[in-house]
């Protein structure tokens, strides 16, 4: 390579290369919440775009997440900053694809070749709602899909077989004309020979495409049916270039896995569990995740094929919902200072009631978007004619802030003050409560909670009374890795801890239906505890058997007495430690009477816990391991010193032997 190709060479892939870098930071600047899957796009794409002559066969970068957290707006960003949005093409994987004409919607190809993306250069694809083309139904069997059947083919290597049977339909169509033009008779031969076109447009395109032909579609159209027969049998003789190359396609695959998202993404409703909560789940989830969920659907060899470059969307915690309202509030202030000269400025209230009365952490963005415009648009108008009237024009500000017990938003200008009622759907919802009720549901919820800091050692996520959701109160517990003999019988305990608060506060007389969810959930894990983890009398799984072949010990009724008394044992247990607790359970329920809600490091000093406890929510098995090595060091060690020299699975047995 001669000095100056190189020199070329360099200075081309350091411009696309800092081009990335720009397009990162643009990004980054537009979509809040996800810097590190930007990086992570960037850095999929890199070899791509800064060197395409290197890429064979298309990279395929999967995004999944829960709706509303910017997967397609971040691929259609990013095509317009890379100067691709000439050459992109989302493909709606449920068959309702914008811009596919009827003929080109049940097929990748065609949608291809109608779009701007030219046979063997780079472009960007995207398969959006990946999730609804599935290939495998809810039951494990072959699901039946008509459309987008060539897509598996291009995720291989990225080349397409033309459509033959297309053009068999062309061909037999041209066959069948001839054969009706020659039965009909001499009069209409003589018009067919007139006739200047003898293929349809959609034909004509088909011909084209299929056969890669350089000429117009007003050309292949005044071809006569010989002609094109000739090209047809010519095309299948050779078989020579017969395949469309699309090697060097970005293809973005993006779906909702649901599967995945169990924890969340059934949770539409829920506007009360704090989004960090929610985000903390979510960010737990692997490439593992993704397969099992993605088995779910689509057959193994198909799986196979997307790759191993999962990008998975976390759901949005607190601080981006946080950003995104800033930004649009001041979106909206900037476009109506702009319009009509009024400079509002918002109280801090505002941004809080519009978290409060906006934010369902599963479902992302849409639902906030549209309640700020509800709270916002409307009473932004209203409030800049009314300061107008007074004179406002720019130089001082309107000060608005919100009163959540009218509701309303207050504008003051001056000495002037003005009340513009707004709806908060969410805060009327979550004050329903009598005093009776909102008593009985702080009580009970403290109970859960007092016996879970205990216990457990740490204060539960969330104790809340006042929820939108349900009628009702909950606690969010810290999920775990395993379950030990001890905590699942204190998981058993802090389930019906919220009845024994009950019992203790109200009387036994007083105690409600409201612990019945509790007890399906304590009895669930005190069958687990005897007849499936062999913490009981038994060893033997203890299950139904629903086949022949099933090896179960199938005496389930001689378990019953058994979880019957560990559950009196547990909640005999609640009972005592409440007692212990009793000033603990009383400012939990004050706080919650009070608030609606208690915060983690408040409950933690009330039990004196850690504030912030350290590790994961698993018992100490790593120390316990090291215990066991430090009392066996006097059978270990020998074995060792004998095993030196040896091969590993010498010294392995000469151990176990030891041990034995």
């Amino acid at each position: 390579m001669s000095t100056d190709i190189h020199s070329e060479l360099h200075a081309e892939l350091a411009q696309r290369t800092k081009h990335l870098q720009t397009v990162a930071r643009s990004l980054k600047e537009e979509l809040f919440g996800i810097d590190d899957i930007i990086d992570r796009v960037i850095e999929s794409l890199r070899a791509w775009y800064v060197l395409p002559q290197l890429i064979s066969r298309p990279v395929i970068v999967c995004l999944w997440g829960l709706t509303g957290t910017g997967k397609t707006q971040l691929v259609r960003k990013l095509a317009q900053h890379l100067g691709f949005y000439d050459r992109f093409i989302e493909v709606q994987m449920d068959g309702f694809s914008h811009g596919s004409g009827h003929r080109s919607r049940g097929s990748i190809s065609a949608m291809l070749a109608e779009s701007g993306i030219v046979e063997g250069t780079p472009g960007i694809l995207v398969l959006d709602e990946f999730q609804r083309f599935r290939t495998v139904d809810g039951n494990g069997h072959d699901a039946k899909v008509e459309r987008y059947q060539d897509v598996w083919a291009l995720l291989s290597d990225g080349r397409l077989p033309p459509a033959l049977s297309m053009l068999g339909e062309i061909e037999s169509s041209l066959a069948y004309a001839e054969y009706e033009q020659d039965r009909d008779g001499p009069a209409d031969k003589k018009k067919l020979k007139k006739r200047k076109l003898h293929l349809s447009p959609w034909e004509a395109r088909e011909v084209k495409r299929c056969l890669k032909l350089p000429e117009t579609l007003l050309q292949i159209m005044a071809w006569k049916p010989a002609e094109v027969h000739a090209r047809l049998r010519a095309f299948r003789d050779t078989q020579q270039n017969w395949e469309t190359d699309y090697s060097k396609l970005l293809v973005f695959v993006s779906g909702n896995l649901d599967e995945m998202y169990a924890e969340t993404a059934q949770r539409v409703e829920d506007c009360d569990t704090d989004a960090d909560i929610f985000h903390a789940l979510t960010k737990k989830l692997s490439v593992i995740d993704v397969k099992k969920a993605l088995a779910n659907r689509f057959r193994p060899e198909q799986i196979a094929r997307l790759g191993n470059n999962h990008v998975i969307y976390p759901s949005f915690n607190r601080a981006t919902y946080v950003q995104l309202i800033l930004s649009i509030c001041d979106r909206y202030v900037s476009e109506i200072q702009e319009s009509s000269g009024v400079r509002f400025v918002l109280d801090a209230g505002v941004y809080e009631q519009i978290y409060a009365n906006a934010v369902f952490p599963a479902q992302g963005t849409r639902p906030l978007f549209s309640s700020i415009h509800a709270i916002l648009s409307a009473t932004l108008v209203n409030a800049a004619l009314w300061a107008l009237e007074r004179g406002a024009d720019g130089a001082e500000p309107v000060w608005l802030t919100l009163d959540a017990s009218v509701p309303c938003i207050v504008a003051k200008y001056r000495k002037a003050r003005r009340q513009f009622p707004v709806t908060l759907e969410l805060n009327r919802l979550k004050q329903r409560s009598s005093e009776d009720f909102r008593a009985l549901l702080a009580v009970h919820e403290a109970g859960h909670g007092v016996i879970y800091g205990v216990l457990f050692g740490r204060a539960p996520q969330e104790i809340k009374i006042n929820v939108a959701s349900f009628e009702g109160g909950y606690n969010s517990y810290e999920q775990r890795k395993a379950w030990s003999k001890e905590n699942l019988r204190d998981r058993i305990c802090v389930s019906l801890a919220g009845r024994a608060a009950e019992q203790m506060v109200f009387g036994g007389e007083a105690c409600t239906s409201g612990a019945s969810q509790d007890f399906m959930q304590a009895t669930a894990n005190a069958a687990q505890y005897v007849r499936h983890y062999a913490f009981g009398s038994r060893f033997s799984r203890t299950d139904i058997a629903n086949d022949a072949n099933d090896d179960l010990n199938t005496d389930v009724e001689a378990t019953n007495p058994e979880i019957e008394a560990l559950l009196a044992q547990e909640h005999a247990r609640a009972l005592a430690l409440l007692e212990t607790h009793t000033a603990a359970l009383m400012a939990v329920v004050d706080a919650l009477m009070r608030e609606g809600s208690i915060a983690p490091a408040e409950l933690a000093a009330l039990l004196d816990l850690p504030a912030t406890p350290a590790g994961e929510s698993t018992d100490a098995y790593a120390a316990l391991l090291a215990t066991f090595r430090a009392r066996k060091a006097d059978v270990l060690q020998p074995a060792a010193d004998e095993g030196r020299g040896a091969g590993p699975p010498a010294v392995a047995a000469r151990v176990l032997r030891a041990l034995a």
